[in-house]
């Protein structure tokens, strides 16, 4: 897939095409439709396939007031709509000017003019243009009057509840790592450096990951099971996400100790998967009493992931 930054760098050889139009963050299973959707629609017609996107995301330029929290950095979200095959994808600079961007100037200038777009593909829900008057409806009428398809997508429901970011952003904000894997049709995981800590988990048994997350979090404090990956290597570890309040600290840290593993850790690439949380953040009367939960905790992740080994 060809990684294209700004509608100059859209090469004349890549049109006619047809394109998924979206913010798209995170990949979750109905953007992965939108964009396979083009894909299969571009293979009949003989076309590119092209996977329209914005950088930065739109609401973290029209809601300063609210920090945007990504459910996946942009190059993850990159490596993700490569997976699903399309030839290229223009990552469009998200800016205050282009958000006061007419609709029909947005489709006629930038879908039509720069991309060359014989078929459009987009969510039932996706907006565009100033005011946010872009609706699949308006892209519809604009598509019959301008000569290019609209395909719009319904709702896709998995486990009863319509896959959304921001049902992915709810479910992680409760802690909720199950629900949003589903959705996201695979684990939710962060990646980051691993730092030197204060050693307290040594001191108490249990050497941990001091993770540097590569995004602000999303994720509930707590503690859950999850696997970790680095260099080619995995294993399944126990994760606390939080202040770690027993030690009135008020830095968020992502704590990973990884099971049946002795090695070196610092200042290498670590992937943690979030699969099961196990409890909410505590603040314990003192130091035993956090070992004996750890050590309640360690046996409860090996459990959990004991039963989604395929082996079971």
């Amino acid at each position: 897939m060809r990684i294209l930054r700004g509608l100059e760098s859209f090469p004349p050889e890549l049109r006619p095409t047809v394109v998924a139009l979206g913010a798209f963050d995170g990949i979750h299973l109905a953007h992965a439709k939108i964009i396979r959707t083009a894909v299969e629609r571009a293979a009949a017609l003989g076309l590119r396939s092209v996977v329209s996107t914005f950088d930065p995301h739109p609401m973290a330029v029209l809601r300063p007031d609210r920090p945007h929290e990504p459910i996946a950095t942009a190059e993850e979200n990159l490596r993700r709509i490569g997976e699903c095959g399309p030839d290229a994808t223009v990552v469009i600079p998200f800016t205050l000017e282009l958000s006061r961007m007419e609709a029909e100037d947005f489709v006629e200038r930038i879908l039509l003019g720069a991309l060359g777009a014989r078929e459009v593909v987009v969510g039932y829900n996706h907006t565009f243009g100033r005011g946010a008057r872009g609706t699949a409806a308006l892209l519809k009428d604009l598509g019959e009057r301008l000569g290019f398809a609209t395909r719009v997508l319904p709702p896709l429901q998995v486990q009863g509840q319509t896959v959304s970011s921001t049902a992915i952003r709810e479910a992680l904000r409760d802690g909720d790592v199950e629900t949003a894997g589903a959705l996201l049709g695979r684990p939710y995981a962060l990646a980051g450096t691993v730092l030197r800590g204060a050693g307290r988990g040594r001191s108490l048994g249990f050497p941990t990951a001091n993770l540097r997350p590569d995004r602000p979090l999303l994720l509930a404090a707590g503690v859950y099971a999850a696997r970790a990956r680095w260099d080619g290597e995995d294993g399944e570890a126990v994760v606390n996400v939080g202040y770690r309040p027993t030690f009135g600290e008020d830095q968020y840290w992502v704590e990973a100790y990884v099971f049946d593993f002795a090695g070196d850790l610092y200042e290498r690439g670590l992937v943690v998967e979030f699969l099961h949380r196990i409890r909410p953040e505590m603040k314990f009367s003192g130091v035993d009493a956090l070992k004996r939960q750890v050590a309640a905790d360690m046996e409860t992740a090996r459990r959990l992931l004991a039963s989604r080994r395929p082996d079971r």
